[in-house]
């Protein structure tokens, strides 16, 4: 559950040692492992946790004073925030850290709790505290949180967002799958560490799919809906937009015309998708063949959503009649490839970023991203300060990458007005022998196997 997470826990330690007492939010998606982090970071230090309830101001009152008062077998009562803050026992004479966890629940209850906790860490000269205000919430707390907290805001020392793990700290997560079955495994639970302890790597990703996400006492069986509906209101209007992107509409238009909503409703409603990233806009790399480049278009962004959406939830019907093996092998199992091969190309994407951070790549890159074409696309473009081009294409789904999908990219690249100067490409199989004939020739391609990434 740690995994992959040590920059993090160095940028915690290093906010700790900061002179005198802070006040600083830290927020990610549910699962995404914010209180392993902290249970690691705390672990040495003197420090208290509280879990915020949904309730109303007077009622977590009641609550966090019943829990400061369990220990001493005082009455419950309903204290203000301030004699909480004033109850949270000093264990020794070193910078204290307070957790405040889903915190927003307390902000959106009533006015009082940021007032009150501000002037309590102000009031802390001597024996300073570190506050961390943790929330799941990221729509609420990037587009709502300052306008809701006011004045309190100036308080604040900081925010630090907690991200998805990499496919890389994936790999290290599961050591006995293979490449291939760890590249499944994110395409569907994503890099989200708490979803990743409910499959086991000494099953393959048929087996985890039908035990831990088909079968109807799973704890993942439902979790692509809650993703959705713990966040949102009008949950029929997200998921007919979900469902409609996961079918294959990707532009506006196409929305338009499955949903029949208007243009100005969808385009709303994509835009909350946006900011709680369950959806992104993904436009074009830009280059001098904007003609033959396609507008933007929309993908669900968060795998297990994508999963559910392409998945489930075109066949709940049959996911409540049918065993989890007949299911996985009716609807998942021949278009499972074809889903995952959207996957591989991140994961591609993601070996040249790390490539590049280690100077292991010919060029060093300042931009990178994908050309989508209106007759074909470039899985990745990347480029230096000088218009020096790699180009990349990934393939899953064939047996071979052939000689003609290089044909294509180069094709796509005279349309798109880039330079081609570097090709790697990337195979989860094998290539084929004219391939190979050509990179043996041209030092430029560059042929990565699942056994040389």
């Amino acid at each position: 559950m740690f995994a992959g997470r040590n920059y993090e826990l160095q940028y915690l330690n290093t906010y700790y040692e900061r002179a005198g007492s802070q006040i600083m939010v830290l927020y990610g998606e549910k699962n995404v492992g914010k209180t392993a982090l902290l249970t690691r970071f705390t672990k040495d230090k003197p420090g208290y946790y509280y879990r915020a309830r949904s309730a109303s101001e007077r009622e977590q009152r009641f609550q966090w004073g019943r829990e400061l008062n369990a220990a001493t077998n005082d009455e419950a009562r309903y204290p203000s925030f301030s004699e909480i803050f004033t109850m949270i026992p000093d264990a020794d004479d070193r910078k204290k850290v307070i957790v405040i966890d889903e915190f927003q629940n307390i902000v959106k209850a009533g006015g009082g709790f940021m007032k009150e906790l501000c002037a309590y860490v102000r009031s802390r000269k001597e024996l300073p505290v570190l506050v961390i205000l943790v929330s799941s919430s990221i729509g609420w707390v990037e587009n709502s949180m300052i306008i809701r907290i006011g004045e309190a805001a100036y308080e604040l020392s900081g925010f630090f967002k907690i991200k998805e793990l990499s496919f890389g700290a994936l790999l290290d997560f599961f050591p006995r799958f293979t490449m291939n079955q760890c590249v499944e495994t994110y395409a569907v639970l994503g890099g989200v560490p708490g979803l990743w302890k409910h499959f086991d790597d000494k099953l393959d990703i048929k087996e985890n799919i039908c035990r831990y996400i088909l079968n109807k006492n799973a704890f993942l069986h439902e979790e692509g809906l809650r993703i959705v509906e713990e966040e949102l209101r009008e949950t029929g209007i997200y998921n007919t937009i979900l469902a409609a992107i996961a079918a294959g509409k990707h532009k506006l238009n196409d929305l338009y015309h499955h949903t029949e909503f208007s243009r100005a409703k969808i385009s709303v409603y994509l835009k909350n998708l946006m900011e709680l990233e369950l959806v992104e806009k993904v436009f074009s790399y830009d280059t001098e063949g904007k003609a033959n480049t396609q507008k933007g278009i929309y993908r669900i962004s968060n795998h297990f959503v994508h999963f559910y959406f392409t998945f489930i939830y075109p066949h709940l019907s049959d996911i409540e009649r049918l065993d989890e093996k007949a299911f996985f092998e009716r609807y998942i199992e021949p278009y499972f490839d074809r889903y995952v091969a959207g996957c591989f190309k991140l994961v591609c994407k993601e070996y040249i970023e790390e490539w590049n951070r280690a100077g292991e790549l010919p060029i060093k890159v300042e931009r990178i991203g994908e050309w989508v074409g209106k007759t074909g696309t470039i899985d990745f473009v990347a480029q230096n300060e000088s218009g020096e081009t790699l180009l990349g294409i990934c393939n899953w789904e064939k047996p071979a990458m052939e000689y003609e999908d290089y044909e294509r990219l180069l094709s796509c690249a005279e349309k798109a007005k880039l330079g081609t100067e570097h090709i790697y490409l990337f195979s989860s199989h094998r290539f084929d022998e004219k391939l190979r004939m050509e990179a043996g020739k041209n030092a430029e391609i560059k042929l990565f196997g699942m056994d040389t990434m």
